[in-house]
């Protein structure tokens, strides 16, 4: 496929995973504590590697019926990174078949600037099964928060509960069991709200201490649960200092969340220790928040500087001026310059999630509308050069119909005007034209071959014609240089008249022949300096000095010329107007009409002067 139709092409990108999000949301208040995630790094990982090594042969309808068992599935959650592989190769799948349809259209003989894709009949499934996941998953994430609400509530009741048990204890009368009863409910209570988790868990470590102090517990029992507790502690604080070496910030966060849980899960130390255990422990933790924090702010700049690169790329293509998209040429450097954007695009990074979608449909309206525009373009050239090859063949078949005829003289006159409106006709589609140009010459040059052959009796006398005519070259080359500037202009318009008087030679040797006297008269005239339009115009003053009554003829014949070249100057110049080329071998076609033209334009300024001339001659008689 061309880079043009790859550029048609829409583009697809992946959502940033909501995991990403919840990261980014605890960066942003770096609390102290924070629930387990439900996915972690390595499952994902495994995940995707599983999800991307199933799907390399999988079609789209098996895509469509992968996504409806996630959906009809209770592990909507843990389906995440296959759901997002499962995506991203359901677009793929979609590019290449997009891909081959462009590849039959063109080999069916079809414009490939002209392709457009067929609907998706597999597109409306697979957005209704990829909604259908997206509500399960939210209605996942709702119910995990109702869950938290839940077990906050039980932590409250449970604080109620262990101040009764404090209160009963002051009284004398300990309630060890419940209390043991109390610490292993609130162990098995995961997660709550995130707002609410560093308060419990104070107001729980209160409760705990309170209770000890009153529990009034022997100094022995006491001094062994401190011992035990403060072994945990320093583990974790030796474990959380640890992290800070860990390349990986996500990890290390995680990580810490786990020692956080345990800590706090683990019984008081020693009054005299607990304060320097705990700060020992929050500083380990102060240094991970802070790399994870500062890794989520770096990644937030990233994201915004993405997100101006894109919001630039999208202006870049919207100030694109359509006005001024008038020829081929202009198109195909406005799509390269699309081509230019779209592999800019790619190679940027995601911008925040909240307008990473939103920027890419900005970015998709905008390529989308360059290439409708494009299209409609194309169909418009295309009507106009299906015109022109009507007209072309119309040409043909009158050509081929005359290639028989012996009427020489009004068969060749009714040719050459022919090949004039072949000239006049504007372009016609590629693949048609070489062919159709050799048609049409093909039946021109059969007809003057034969012709030529009808006419073969003048063979003898164009050989004596070519035979003076050189004789008169040398004769000219012979000119004596160091005679008077008149005398040898004399002999040279001498010479010219007997040129001129002279008949036709042999077809193939006229232009090689007429070259060679035009090199001969051309050294004369810059030996004796004259350029050569006052060398047209002596040579014209000399003939019509003896021109008598023939005078008004050619004065006539004259301006049927000048008007005949003014008509074909600006059919060049409208023609040069409308026509534009993007390779080599258009643009030198171009610069041959250009030469030309000019040509044309200097040969109408001598026969003005000869008209000129002619008036002058006519006015003295």
């Amino acid at each position: 496929m061309s880079e043009t139709k790859k550029a048609e092409i829409k583009l697809n990108e992946q959502n940033i995973p909501n995991t990403l999000e919840q990261a980014d949301n605890a960066a942003t208040t770096q609390l102290s504590y924070e629930q387990p995630v439900e996915e972690t790094t390595e499952n994902t990982s495994i995940r995707e590697e599983s999800v991307n090594n199933s799907s390399k042969q999988a079609s789209r309808q098996e895509i469509i019926n992968r996504l409806q068992q996630i959906a009809e599935s209770d592990d909507v959650l843990n389906c995440k990174a296959e759901t997002e592989a499962l995506k991203v190769q359901f677009y793929k799948l979609r590019s290449l078949e997009i891909e081959a349809e462009c590849k039959k259209f063109v080999e069916d003989g079809g414009e490939e600037n002209l392709f457009v894709p067929q609907p998706d009949a597999l597109e409306e499934p697979f957005k209704t099964w990829m909604s259908s996941i997206k509500e399960k998953r939210s209605e996942w994430i709702k119910a995990q928060e109702e869950r938290r609400q839940a077990n906050y509530q039980t932590q409250l009741a449970l604080l109620d509960q262990l101040k009764e048990l404090i209160e009963k204890a002051e009284q004398g009368n300990p309630d060890v069991t419940s209390f043991r009863n109390i610490q292993a409910q609130w162990k098995e209570i995961k997660d709550v709200p995130q707002t609410s988790a560093n308060t419990m868990w104070h107001q729980y470590q209160q409760k705990i201490e309170q209770f000890y102090d009153v529990l009034k517990l022997n100094h022995e029992f006491r001094e062994y649960d401190f011992k035990k507790n403060l072994e945990i502690k320093v583990r974790l604080c030796e474990q959380a200092e640890a992290l800070a070496n860990n390349e990986d910030v996500i990890e290390s966060f995680r990580k810490l969340q786990q020692l956080h849980d345990e800590f706090r899960e683990t019984g008081p130390v020693a009054p005299d220790l607990r304060e320097s255990t705990w700060n020992r422990f929050r500083e380990a933790s102060t240094v991970i928040n802070k790399r994870h924090q500062e890794h989520f702010e770096e990644k937030k700049k990233r994201e915004n500087e993405n997100l101006e690169q894109k919001v630039a790329l999208c202006e870049e293509i919207e100030n694109i001026d359509f006005a001024t998209l008038t020829t081929y040429q202009a198109w195909n450097n406005a799509t390269q310059q699309i081509l230019d954007v779209q592999t800019r695009w790619k190679e940027i990074g995601y911008a925040p999630q909240k307008a990473n979608v939103k920027v890419f449909e900005r970015f998709r309206y905008a390529c989308d509308q360059f290439f409708a525009r494009k299209s409609e373009f194309f169909k418009q050239i295309k009507s106009s050069l299906n015109e022109n090859l009507d007209k072309k063949r119309a040409l043909c078949e009158k050509a081929e119909a005359l290639k028989d005829s012996e009427n020489w003289k009004e068969t060749a006159e009714a040719l050459t005007q022919m090949q004039k409106e072949w000239k006049e006709i504007g372009a016609v589609p590629q693949k048609h034209s070489e062919a159709l140009w050799k048609r049409f010459v093909g039946a021109c040059d059969e007809f003057f071959e034969r012709r030529n052959k009808a006419n073969s009796s003048q063979r003898n006398v164009e050989q004596e014609n070519l035979k003076k005519k050189k004789e008169i070259i040398a004769n000219i080359k012979a000119i004596d240089g160091s005679l008077p500037e008149n005398e040898q202009t004399k002999a040279l318009n001498e010479y010219t008249n007997e040129w001129n008087n002279t008949g036709h030679v042999p077809f193939k040797e006229k232009d090689k022949l007429y070259k060679e006297y035009k090199s001969a008269i051309n050294a004369i005239y810059e030996r004796l300096h004259v350029n050569a339009n006052e060398r047209k115009l002596a040579n014209f003053r000399n003939n019509i000095a003896k021109g008598g009554n023939s005078l008004s003829r050619e004065r006539e014949k004259l301006i049927r010329q000048y008007e005949n070249m003014k008509a074909e100057i600006a059919t060049y110049e409208n023609n040069l107007g409308f026509l534009s080329t993007s390779n080599k071998k258009g643009e030198s076609l171009l610069d041959v009409m250009r030469q030309r033209m000019e040509k044309l334009k200097t040969d109408a300024q001598v026969i003005l002067q000869k008209i000129h001339l002619i008036e002058e001659e006519i006015e003295k008689e």
